[in-house]
């Protein structure tokens, strides 16, 4: 598996399931999930578990969709807020 060469890219071990996995997004990505976590209420590893229970491909990719819909007024379930 290859490192992503982008410096923006920040790469990070989060703990789902009771296991260890990394985690690869921009860091303003990483800043928008900080930021629903804690309008969530939830913990980034919490949130970050949320968005991996309901993906069905890449967890980077299901983290970007999460955060898009999020901005574009959608739920975690897809439906408008």
């Amino acid at each position: 598996m290859s490192e992503p060469t982008d410096p923006l890219i920040r790469k990070r071990s989060v703990t789902l399931a009771g296991h260890r996995t990394s985690l690869s997004l921009e860091a303003e990505f990483w800043d928008a999930l900080k930021a629903a976590a804690r309008v969530e209420g939830l913990s980034l590893n919490a949130l970050i578990g949320r968005i991996d229970q309901g993906r069905s491909g890449n967890l980077s990719s299901a983290v970007r969709i999460y955060l898009l819909r999020r901005a574009q007024g959608y739920g975690a379930d897809g439906g408008r807020d």
